[in-house]
């Protein structure tokens, strides 16, 4: 971490941002490194001339986000956050994320060579009609079970890892990574639903999983909302309609802690995912890009 960055004074540029622009400016990934300073990648700050600070960006294995403050946009310190992007980056390609793909991210993006390369939609759907008391139709040697702290963390990994071996983020969370959120306030294994074949302690082999995430009131809206924040499934137990079931079941545990709304996030070019949960009944309430460059 960047010696210069104070972390209270970076989050608290951070939650300027979101409450001007509506949307979190930097994933959660990013924020829980900031937060512990946590190891590995490149925290970058710009500073106003009267030694304020005027914006934050994170580089992370090719990644980078961040924000301008609101009361100092339009001076010329987004073009300074990205020439120290492009300077760190080197003769590397480079991501930059825009969350709320906010009219200025093109502007600023666009000119240096930069192309819309991933476009992840989050997608609401009220809970009211959800069943609260769910029976879904399992395997006969299946039964699903809260996640147990201590316990299960390397078998969620290892299915994690396999679930979403496609994905650029999901499939390389660590043992430290996930430790990150079981630290966290919204933390709650009672909606952190496993899937197991057989008896955990006893050869069990963990199937698939739902964890689901409660936002606190001012976080995702003006009220707490749900989360399907990790639904996967092992691919030897892709056709077994776990993915039906534990959705079932979580989204019943969200309405059960009294919440109105539940969120979820889509690739926009998984077309089959993005049918189906329109299917259920969500739609499409945000939309984050990730613009591209390659070297010159």
């Amino acid at each position: 971490m960047s010696s210069d960055v104070d972390v209270p004074e970076v989050l608290a540029l951070l939650e300027a941002a979101a409450a001007a622009d509506g949307v979190q400016p930097v994933s959660e990934d990013a924020r829980l490194r900031l937060q512990h300073r946590a190891p590995g990648g490149t925290d970058l700050v710009v500073r106003a001339d009267d030694g304020g600070l005027a914006g934050y960006a994170r580089l992370d294995d090719g990644s980078a986000e961040g924000a301008v403050h609101p009361d100092r946009r339009r001076r010329g310190h987004g073009r300074a956050l990205l020439r120290q992007l492009l300077e760190v980056a080197g003769d590397r390609p480079l991501d930059v994320w825009a969350h709320g793909d906010l009219p200025g991210s093109a502007e600023l993006l666009a000119p240096h060579g930069f192309e819309r390369a991933r476009v992840l939609l989050q997608m609401r759907m009220p809970l009211d009609g959800v069943d609260p008391a769910p029976r879904p139709e399992l395997p006969g040697d299946v039964r699903v079970l809260p996640f147990r702290p201590g316990r299960d963390e390397e078998a969620w990994l290892r299915v994690n890892a396999r679930a979403f071996a496609w994905h650029p983020e999901q499939g390389r969370m660590t043992r430290a990574d996930l430790e990150l959120r079981q630290a966290e306030p919204w933390f709650d294994p009672a909606g952190f639903l496993m899937a197991w074949r057989g008896d955990p302690d006893d050869g069990g082999t963990l199937l698939g999983s739902h964890w689901t995430k409660v936002h606190p009131a001012g976080d995702a809206g003006p009220e707490p909302v749900g989360e399907i924040y990790v639904l996967g499934i092992d691919p030897d137990a892709q056709g077994l309609r776990l993915g039906a079931a534990l959705t079932e079941l979580g989204l019943a545990h969200l309405r059960g802690r009294g919440l109105d709304e539940v969120l979820l996030y889509v690739e926009e070019d998984n077309a089959a995912a993005v049918r189906l949960y329109e299917s259920r009944g969500f739609t499409r309430s945000a939309v984050d890009v990730s613009w591209h460059r390659e070297p010159a």
